[in-house]
């Protein structure tokens, strides 16, 4: 007999809860809800879940689905061809952002934008984990080549 045990998650009360400085409020959407409910988990190659962590698309993909059942294609690449572009100028919560951090022109990172400039994401990076950059300045500001807003309010 083989017994199969795990955690389920659930999204985070609808009570105020601070996230690196940042407040997540009652009424916040549900997507920003999500996404940092995620915050922390590991970083994985092909990672799809909070069990065993997420890579940059599936991160996306699995906010997405969880928070307002929309389906979203699995690689960042797809993902950037999917809904409609935005400048950074007009970037709103919840708006994904396409990045290009090899250099070698194409769509290779996505994340979710928080507003304020910030933005959160798995990354391969130091952190190795979901978390939230600045889309301000430094190897994100470079790196970014465009959002893309998901059809869904």
């Amino acid at each position: 007999m083989i017994v199969l045990s795990g955690c389920i998650f659930t999204p985070p009360p609808k009570s105020s809860v601070v996230w690196e400085k940042e407040t997540v409020s009652p009424i916040e959407d549900p997507i920003i809800r999500w996404a940092k409910a995620q915050y922390g988990i590991p970083y994985r190659y092909g990672g799809r879940d909070p069990e065993r962590g997420f890579d940059c698309s599936g991160f996306v993909c699995y906010v997405y689905e969880n928070a307002i059942d929309k389906k979203l294609p699995r690689t960042a690449r797809a993902q950037s061809m999917y809904g409609k572009i935005i400048d950074k100028d007009a970037l709103e919560p919840d708006d994904l952002l396409f990045f290009d951090t090899s250099g070698k022109g194409t769509i290779n990172h996505v994340g979710i934008y928080l507003g304020n400039g910030k933005f959160i994401h798995a990354s391969s990076g130091k952190v190795y984990s979901v978390t939230i950059s600045s889309l301000k300045s430094g190897f994100y500001r470079r790196a970014f080549r465009f959002g893309g807003r998901i059809n869904h309010r």
